[in-house]
């Protein structure tokens, strides 16, 4: 596919993602039977078992420089008998698999029982458009940069029914786009807290160092001054004064973010790509029905 992608159906995949299921009471549910808060739940099914286990450096934020606030929740996860945890790696126990795979059969069932706004061909035609773009971003995406790739795969549902399918789908390509997000910022010889760090100034977030490291709140404030005194020795960000991006910085974040696209969109077959119109559409009705 080529330019101009269509960047306006990215806003449409979080929004299905963030509506979905908002009526879907089985994590709730959960909750009373396991005696677990929603942190610690959450820990086991949206944070070990998407990532097929790992160090919390390799399954959260990749823009933060500490995990702390990860603690309790770990805890709590480890004591409701859902993960253990061996050298600082984190796994899920034989209660936690079965728990995920309990989720996913009901929250398969839930998707299956929502109303369509979509005529059962649209919803599926739907699906499998947005399913392929998802496949050709991964077969074009350079596996050294594949990993929330990977997870989406690990926690997909029964794609024979077409919502659960259009949900894979929608997911695979929201994780797909974080794996060419970081893809590009990489490339451009940025590590992700630093990343993070230039783009809150570029993005006007703060008017002193001390305001940054209080909105970098997964960072310490001392890693937050080494980032920021990086980016002034490399240019990037103004040498004094109020912290702020050179004409140099906004053009490599900037290039960052379109890198990003054509990472993203590139691979998608032509006929997909010219169906941006009926996609943003159809995806806008689904999402306007939750």
């Amino acid at each position: 596919m080529r330019p101009p992608y269509p960047l306006e159906l990215v806003p449409l995949f979080l929004e299905f993602l963030n509506k979905r299921r908002t009526k879907f009471t089985l994590p709730l549910r959960l909750m009373e039977e396991l005696r677990i808060d929603r942190p610690g739940l959450f820990f086991a099914i949206g944070g070990v078992a998407p990532q097929g286990g790992g160090r919390l450096n390799e399954m959260w934020n990749p823009y933060a420089t500490q995990w702390d606030q990860y603690q309790a929740a770990s805890s709590a996860a480890r004591d409701a008998g859902l993960v253990d945890e061996k050298g600082g790696r984190w796994d899920l126990t034989p209660a936690g698999r079965d728990l995920v795979q309990r989720v996913r059969r009901e929250a398969d069932a839930y998707l299956a029982s929502l109303p369509s706004p979509l005529s059962t061909e649209d919803l599926v035609r739907l699906a499998s458009l947005l399913g392929r773009a998802f496949e050709a971003t991964a077969a074009s995406l350079d596996r050294r940069w594949h990993s929330h790739i990977a997870r989406a795969r690990r926690i997909a549902g029964d794609g024979t029914r077409p919502m659960v399918a259009l949900e894979n789908a929608v997911q695979g390509l929201w994780q797909a786009r974080d794996d060419c997000h970081m893809a590009a910022w990489r490339q451009a010889g940025l590590d992700g807290p630093t990343l993070d760090a230039l783009t809150r100034v570029w993005r006007g977030e703060a008017a002193s160092e001390a305001e940054l490291a209080a909105k970098l709140t997964t960072q310490r404030p001392t890693d937050v001054a080494a980032e920021l005194a990086r980016l002034r020795h490399d240019g990037l960000v103004a040498a004094d004064g109020a912290p702020r991006t050179t004409d140099k910085g906004a053009k490599m974040r900037q290039a960052i973010e379109d890198e990003t696209d054509r990472l993203f969109f590139s691979g998608w077959p032509d006929d997909v790509g010219s169906a941006a119109a009926w996609i943003r559409e159809k995806l806008g009705a689904v999402n306007a029905a939750f």
